[in-house]
């Protein structure tokens, strides 16, 4: 079972596949060479997606670690349908932009990944890409970097591009490269998020707190 696949053609192309059989929750040997650079709790708090980019390459072996992270989310019975498309080749992520109704931008990103899913994998399968997507984006912001993820609403343009199979449902592209310095996101993305009265009920559904 090979959980990742790098393209062919772009200049940090690396055609190694990793082997998804890995039962352990906690590398030690990773621990013990990677020491954390961000707190969990701050990353999950202060992730925010990124859209502009510098020109600064992000390096293979940086893409994997962030990849082998990745793999490690969860899936619904432990199914494990999800698989990454790594795209750097320029021309490729370009030609990716006709595969999202708002995806004009994601040329420029550094680096392109695209989330697919098996198609049988049942009517969780898109919880189980956003599980894949936001572990991925987590641990991009945990070592510096931006992502965002960028919905595919044309997964026949996609699956051409990338030879992807009919049975499998290429269905988000995250982003990621180094954030650019002095980004404003837009207003939406920059707003607060809900107040946690309001975001959240004890006990029972309280309309209070929703309004709140």
């Amino acid at each position: 079972m090979v959980f990742l696949h790098f393209d062919a053609t772009g200049s940090g192309a690396n055609p190694t596949k990793v082997a998804s059989a890995s039962p352990e929750r906690l590398d030690p040997a990773y621990s013990a060479s990677h020491t954390a650079t961000m707190d969990t709790i701050a990353a999950l708090r202060n992730k925010r997606d990124t859209r502009t980019y510098t020109d600064k390459p992000v390096p293979d072996d940086l893409v994997r670690r962030l990849l082998d992270v990745a793999r490690m989310a969860g899936s619904a019975k432990n199914v494990q349908p999800v698989r990454m498309v790594v795209v750097t080749d320029t021309d490729t992520k370009v030609a990716l932009q006709d595969s999202g109704d708002f995806a004009s931008w994601i040329g420029t990103a550094p680096v392109c990944v695209v989330i697919t899913v098996a198609s049988n994998a049942g009517p969780r399968k898109l919880f189980d890409v956003g599980r894949h997507a936001q572990q991925l984006m987590v641990a991009a912001f945990a070592e510096g970097l931006g992502s965002c993820p960028v919905t595919i609403h044309h997964q026949d343009v996609a699956r051409s591009i990338l030879g992807i199979p009919d049975d499998v449902d290429p269905s988000m592209v995250v982003t990621i490269g180094w954030p650019q310095p002095g980004e404003k996101p837009p207003p939406q993305i920059a707003s607060p998020r809900v107040a946690l009265d309001a975001y959240a009920s004890w006990g029972q559904w309280s309309t209070g707190a929703a309004d709140a």
